[in-house]
């Protein structure tokens, strides 16, 4: 009768380890996601949808949604995170969702949820990046859109200035496959280092020195033809820098709204 007991306790312990074991989020690693967030009407962004479905056919879990919901997919993502089934985050958005993403991006900071990548397509007003936030890679056409960082940002910021690119307009900004490509590129870097793998890093431009307008590291261009306005440093004031006067603005570049130079991006092939 005491065997069959000492039999019966040790089943329900084991059965218990392994239920308490299987469920704890060291088990088992937690699924990156992509937010990608429409814009107006819900109906005018659906290069999202693209970008969704290109990030799917890589492996990157990426969901599509209206920029109104943006609150209530933080309040997910908080507890998806807490929980440990979750992370990376990463917020994409187009319009009034380039808005949402870095208005849910701050929004994640004040509950204490980190966000690695945050990719603004054409917002419609600029926006201090949070220091929850990693990286930021702003993709517009507008110069008083630019984002800045905010207090307590330690991570980069890259604001790519497309305003040069005639074929590109506000209405298909989000489906340029070029862009798309750049986009895809830093998630599948934030991704590949969850994950463990090697890869290449984002495509882009390095950062560059603010003093120095127009110029490249190395001294050579870009591979993908864009002129890069540099990303912001841990500690740099979100300032206005001035080129010297009688300097050449290299390429056409418009003046930056925060430090260094905007990006020009090249024509669409």
């Amino acid at each position: 009768m005491r065997r069959s007991w000492r039999l019966t306790a040790i089943g329900i312990l084991a059965i218990a380890l392994s239920v308490c074991l299987g469920s704890s989020p060291s088990m088992a690693q937690s699924r990156a996601h992509v937010y990608l967030l429409r814009g107006l009407m819900n109906i005018f962004s659906l290069g999202m949808d693209t970008l969704a479905e290109e990030l799917s056919r890589r492996g990157v879990y990426a969901t599509v949604h209206s920029y109104s919901e943006w609150q209530g997919l933080a309040d997910q993502a908080a507890a998806s995170y807490r929980a440990g089934k979750e992370g990376p985050i990463i917020l994409i958005g187009h319009s009034l969702g380039a808005d949402a993403v870095m208005e849910m991006a701050a929004y994640l900071g004040r509950k204490g949820v980190p966000v690695a990548l945050v990719v603004p397509f054409d917002g419609t007003q600029s926006f201090a990046a949070s220091g929850n936030v990693a990286r930021v890679v702003n993709l517009t056409q507008r110069e008083y859109a630019y984002m800045r960082a905010g207090p307590g940002f330690h991570g980069s910021l890259s604001n790519v200035d497309v305003s040069s690119d005639h074929n590109i307009d506000h209405i298909n900004i989000d489906k340029s496959p070029r862009l798309h490509a750049r986009v895809i590129s830093e998630v599948l870097a934030v991704v590949g280092n969850h994950r463990g793998e090697p890869g290449a890093a984002p495509s882009g431009a390095k950062p560059i020195q603010a003093n120095a307008p127009g110029s490249h590291e190395n001294g050579a261009a870009p591979a993908n033809g864009d002129t890069a306005k540099p990303e912001a440093t841990p500690a740099a004031p979100a300032t206005s820098v001035k080129p010297s006067p009688g300097a050449a603005n290299s390429g056409g570049m418009k003046p930056a709204a925060d430090a260094g130079t905007p990006a020009i991006a090249s024509p669409e092939r």
